[in-house]
């Protein structure tokens, strides 16, 4: 055989072999570009200003910081907002997931309930919401059923023994992300094409199977994004209970620096705090989002 030939034949062989089964393909980058050393020489300077303004600082007092990152008063009041935050969030995620099958529904008086329900929320700001919770018993100061015949109540119960400042707060919390959580599932369930219910229902299908095993599944990877941005923020609102008298982390960081007058790092005690919770928050965020979002 010519040495032509060969060298062509044995080209062909490497070729094949190259891009054959099992094996895996050219990955092509772009090429770098002169530009990008400019950010990294503006990330540079951020890190240097950073350790400038804030590590080396002896203004921001970390000795004080780290004293009292563990103190008892500072857990506590650590404790009283995660209580705050699963309590009302577990509350408005039952409450959203009603409003959003309400605005849904068939029935023209469950949607317009729903409605009016969402507008409410949406326009009256959560500080509001929260005092006129904890002052509920200057207008209605007590809470009956009267019976549609005679002069007796089903019940009768006074408005100041079941609103507190916590009772006043988980309610007041859960409205609020009921009110928006209520839309976030609406538009995830909606963003499912019509067809696969009419398929489901040719099927023979009921609603709870083709709800569970066929919606649910697809609107899932829609709703945890906005949704998980939604309970994240629920650590920063529980500050705003402060407002009502409710003693949470910010409350006890603002009374613990009304007497020792070290404000910036009892501020930053609190602030590294919401870090770490905002940072496990999101940490299970992209775990359900990879969990949800397998095989797509």
């Amino acid at each position: 055989m010519p040495n032509g030939a060969q060298y062509s034949q044995t080209r062909g062989a490497n070729t094949e072999k190259k891009t054959g089964p099992g094996i895996n393909p050219m990955h092509i980058h772009p090429r770098p570009k002169r530009s990008d050393w400019a950010w990294y020489v503006l990330l540079l300077v951020i890190f240097v200003l950073f350790y400038e303004w804030v590590i080396d600082n002896p203004r921001w007092k970390w000795d004080i910081v780290a004293h009292y990152f563990f103190a008892p008063r500072v857990l506590a009041g650590l404790k009283s907002t995660l209580i705050l935050t699963v309590l009302a969030s577990a509350l408005g995620l039952c409450i959203g997931v009603v409003i959003a099958a309400c605005r849904m529904a068939s029935n023209p008086v469950l949607r317009g309930l729903a409605y009016v329900y969402i507008w409410i929320i949406r326009a009256i700001p959560t500080l509001a919401m929260l005092l006129f919770l904890f002052f509920l018993s200057a207008l209605i100061p007590r809470i009956y059923l009267p019976l549609p015949f005679g002069d007796a109540n089903v019940f009768d119960i006074d408005t100041n023994q079941i609103i507190s400042r916590f009772s006043a707060a988980v309610v007041g919390l859960a409205l609020y992300v009921g009110g928006h959580s209520a839309e976030i599932f609406r538009s995830g369930l909606a963003s499912v094409e019509k067809g696969q219910r009419e398929a489901c229902k040719a099927m023979g299908m009921s609603d709870l199977r083709m709800m569970w095993h066929v919606i649910v599944p697809q609107a899932i990877r829609i709703i945890i994004p906005p949704l998980a941005n939604e309970l994240i923020t629920m650590f920063k609102n529980t500050s705003l209970v402060s407002v009502i008298g409710y003693v949470e982390l910010l409350t006890t960081v603002q009374l613990i620096y009304s007497n020792n007058f070290e404000t910036i790092p009892l501020l930053t005690v609190a602030c590294l705090w919401y870090l770490i919770l905002t940072s496990v928050a999101m940490c299970g965020q992209s775990l359900l989002e990879r969990r949800f979002r397998r095989g797509v």
